[in-house]
C-alpha cells in the first residue's frame, strides 16, 4: 500500500532529473546560457548537480519500495 506513493515519487524524481541533464547538455552543446546573467560555468554546473541529485533521489526513493 505505501509503496504507491514511493513508486510515484521515484518516477517524478527520475524524469525531472533526466529532463534537466539532457536540457543541460543540450543548451552547453549549442553554446548557449543555461541561465541568463548568470556564468556559463557555474550554471551548467551546478543544473547538472541539481540533475544528479534528482536522479540519486529517484534512485533511493525506487530502492526503498518492497
Amino acid at each position: 500500500m505505501e509503496s504507491g506513493p514511493a513508486i510515484f515519487t521515484g518516477v517524478v524524481f527520475a524524469l525531472f532529473g533526466t529532463g534537466l541533464l539532457v536540457w543541460t547538455a543540450t543548451r552547453v552543446r549549442r553554446r548557449e546560457p543555461v541561465a541568463l546573467g548568470v556564468n556559463p560555468v557555474a550554471s551548467a554546473t551546478l543544473a547538472a548537480l541539481a540533475g544528479v541529485a534528482a536522479l540519486v533521489l529517484a534512485a533511493w526513493c525506487l530502492v526503498r519500495v518492497r
